[in-house]
Formats: C-alpha cells, structure tokens, sequence
C-alpha cells in the first residue's frame, strides 16, 4: 500500500528556509502596513478636528496596547523598506548568488532590530 501524499508542495513538505520565511514575512508586513495605514488616518482626522478628538487618539496611542501596535507599525515599515530594497537589487541583477542572498537576508533581519530599536530609542527620549 503506498504512502498517502499531498497532491500539491505545502509548507509541510518544504525545509523553512530564510528565503522562504523573508517573503512571507515581506507579505505580512505589507499587511501591517495596510492596516497601519488606516490608523494613521485615523489619527490625522483626530488632529484635523482638534480638541477632544486629538487628545483620545493621543491617549490610546500612549497606552499599552497603543504603543506595541506602533511598535509593531515601524517594525513592520521598517522590515518591508529594508527588504524592498534587497528585491530592487535582484532586480538590477546583484545577489543572486546563494551565500549572497543568505548573507542580504540576515542583514535585513539584523537591520529591521536594530533601526527600529534605533527609532524608538530617539523617540522616546525626545518625549522624555
């Protein structure tokens, strides 16, 4: 009796591989982005009106949750800038060699951490 297999390749039959795990993230922070787009009208309508409704948004965005949201905004913004850019250099042609591409995907790992921890060390002090 032979094995029953899937029909098609899916995510459990393929190794996580740093290529494979930087494009969904890529997608998911284009996500994010999409979502975080929406608050941040929110946000400029509050500002628009003035007042009350300036000072509730500014309040939920000093909250907890308000901040790990936008945290997790320049985290996301961050990360998709960075890795953009690594798809506009393969696609001039540099890169694609396997180490390289291993090699440009740590970095855009490291650099989405370290720049966001950057960002958020600058803000927060310019607000302390």
């Amino acid at each position: 009796m032979s094995k029953q297999r899937p029909l098609s390749p899916h995510l459990q039959v393929y190794r996580w591989q740093i290529t494979m795990l930087m494009s969904i993230l890529h997608r998911a922070s284009g996500i994010i982005l999409t979502i975080g787009a929406f608050g941040l009208a929110w946000w400029l309508m509050a500002v628009a009106q003035g007042g009350a409704a300036y000072e509730r948004a500014a309040d939920c965005l000093a909250s907890p949750l308000g901040l790990v949201a936008l945290a997790g905004f320049s985290l996301a913004m961050v990360y998709h800038l960075l890795n953009g850019i690594r798809h506009l250099l393969w696609d001039a042609g540099w890169g694609f060699e396997i180490p390289e591409i291993y090699r440009s995907g740590y970095a855009v790992a490291v650099l989405t951490v370290v720049l966001t921890a950057m960002i958020w060390l600058v803000a927060l002090r310019g607000a302390a």
